[in-house]
């Protein structure tokens, strides 16, 4: 059943790519999808899917229930975009302004509508359960993951599988890893209270835009210095909004960062320090503040045999793939949420190609994929979900037990 699936996926290209290429032009932001989750629905009732809608908000989940009995495998993909301006100038570029697919799900959805197509198709040799996890909101926390699993969309799954297409990987190059891959990723907002006053009379304020500037500096001394340099952590400042007039001194600076972390215990630390930190300059220089943390997307943790029996299951298939152990990513995914509650791999599509200029990273106003990774990653999904069930198949666990 694999080689029909895979041969259907193959013949079936161009409609995937079509799909694609239709949700680029009509982006929808996180929690803001109305369009979109109708469009995956009705491709999915067209084709017979036993489809449920609204599911923890704006998800949709649809169930592939083979002719067979056997373990149940859930497939995620997501497709929220960003607020973003498209610069690519495709001819099939966004039509929303300020709206951009600049991450690959428009591509994750085709993809995995795709996957379902051709599973309908051969649904009678199906030993076990599909379950289809079209996925809202990935990009902004809290997410939609959350909310669908406990709208109940990983009830009875076995095992779970997600991919991201992958810019920094050439098309053709899949990235793999066990355990911790990509970081936990959090928010903090820091607001400076000072004293402003006239720009000519600095001894008579406290200005919020030295001692921001001050707290900024020392923050980035938490990792160099204080975390161990063979763990990996990172403190991020992407926002300083202070100031107004050029003869005004500041009485206020608003600092706002992400923290990203693997372990647990550097997370709790990094919190804690960074209030000391801010605490002690803003003391030593007169000014006051307030500090909010904001715990986001946990961990993605791949599981160990999960992810190592997709490795070997897939490279025995794709001999025209490159299959690479990568290194953990900083940039987090609400993914983790899954994987929390049942084992699985979350594994990386390449989609650059240097050649055709495709080199842009994910969220910027010019990103783009070769469209050709699209193929891959519905066959890899089709194929780990089938490879599953094939391994743990009641008939195959006759045979083991010689019934």
């Amino acid at each position: 059943m694999i080689e029909k699936v895979l041969n259907f996926l193959r013949e079936h290209e161009q409609e995937m790519i079509m799909i694609r290429r239709e949700l680029h032009q009509y982006p929808e932001l996180s929690f803001e999808e109305i369009e979109t989750p109708k469009k995956i629905a009705s491709y999915l009732e067209n084709i017979g899917v036993e489809v449920h809608t609204e599911v923890g908000g704006r998800g949709v989940v649809g169930y592939i229930r083979g002719g067979k009995p056997g373990k149940t495998v859930a497939l995620r993909a997501d497709f929220d975009a960003l607020p973003i301006q498209e610069e690519t100038g495709l001819p099939f570029a966004s039509t929303i302004p300020g709206k951009m697919h600049a991450c690959g799900h428009d591509g994750h959805t085709a993809s995995l509508l795709l996957v379902a197509k051709a599973l309908m198709t051969y649904q009678e040799e199906l030993e076990g359960t599909i379950v289809l996890i079209h996925q809202f909101a990935e990009e902004l926390a809290p997410g939609g993951a959350i909310q669908m699993i406990k709208a109940g969309c990983l009830d009875g799954v076995d095992v779970i599988y997600g991919t991201h297409l992958w810019s920094p990987f050439e098309v053709g190059q899949i990235g793999y890893l066990e355990g911790p891959s990509m970081a936990a990723a959090d928010r903090f907002e820091i607001v400076v209270q000072g004293r402003g006053g006239h720009g000519a009379s600095p001894h008579e304020t406290i200005d919020a835009i030295t001692v921001g500037s001050q707290v900024v500096l020392s923050l980035q001394q938490i990792v160099s210095r204080n975390v161990d340099p063979l763990e990996s952590a990172v403190i991020t400042v992407a926002s300083f909004h202070a100031g107004g007039p050029f003869n005004v001194i500041a009485d206020t600076a608003q600092l706002v960062g992400t923290v990203r972390t693997f372990d647990n215990k550097i997370q709790d630390y990094i919190i804690e320090r960074i209030e000391q930190v801010t605490k002690g300059v803003c003391e030593a220089m007169g000014a006051s503040y307030s500090y909010l943390y904001k715990k986001g997307y946990p961990t993605v943790v791949n599981d160990v045999n999960a992810t190592r029996q997709f490795v070997e299951g897939q490279e025995s298939l794709f001999k025209d793939l490159s299959f690479t152990r990568m290194s953990p990513v900083m940039g987090g995914e609400d993914f983790s949420y899954y994987l929390e509650r049942v084992p699985g791999t979350f594994f990386f599509t390449g989609a650059g190609n240097q050649q055709k200029g495709i080199t842009y990273p994910h969220h910027h106003p010019k990103f783009d994929i070769d469209e050709s990774a699209l193929l891959h990653a519905a066959q890899l999904l089709a194929s780990s979900a089938l490879t599953y069930l094939l391994k743990h198949s009641i008939q195959s666990e006759d045979v083991l037990s010689g019934k």
